[in-house]
């Protein structure tokens, strides 16, 4: 018999953090989408070999700092989602899905958040269900406070995080 996974439950947080972000420029969500994703690749890394999710964070980064064009992180994007598919494991799916989120922020910044909240799923969906509460606020006051400190065209923060 197989046990349904738990609906994911978000903090409060997430609407102030979704009202930040649209205050933000595209570089500097695409800086805070690779770290949201970087933050969970360890429970994609944990379940496979696959690199499409790790591949999909550089891509982010490398788009940050000018390396490579948009429509190669584009595909970096479509590969990570592609991997969190195959993966049989919802947490691990949740992370590649938060790379490939970051990766595709390059081509429109709104899939910034979209990194974010897949990468707090992950915690989720990888937590045992007495600390999923505290360890998704904690993410996403994480995130909050890298977000309100912002990223330079380097991908390197502005501020530290308190």
């Amino acid at each position: 018999m197989t046990m349904a996974k738990p609906a994911f439950k978000d903090a409060p947080l997430r609407s102030e953090i979704e009202n930040l972000a649209k205050q933000q420029d595209h570089h500097t969500l695409a800086c805070w989408a690779a770290e949201c994703a970087a933050r969970v690749l360890y429970i994609f890394e944990k379940k496979t070999e696959d690199l499409r999710a790790h591949d999909a964070i550089d891509a982010g980064r490398g788009w940050i700092r000018g390396e490579i064009a948009m429509v190669d992180a584009r595909k970096a994007a479509f590969a990570a989602h592609a991997a969190a598919r195959e993966v049989d494991h919802v947490a691990a799916s949740a992370a590649s899905r938060a790379a490939g989120h970051a990766a595709a922020t390059a081509h429109v910044k709104g899939h910034a958040v979209h990194a974010a909240t897949y990468a707090v799923k992950a915690i989720f969906y990888d937590s045992l269900m007495e600390e999923q509460e505290r360890r998704v606020l904690e993410e996403r006051t994480w995130q909050y406070q890298y977000l309100l400190g912002g990223c330079n065209d380097h991908g390197e923060r502005t501020r530290e995080i308190n």
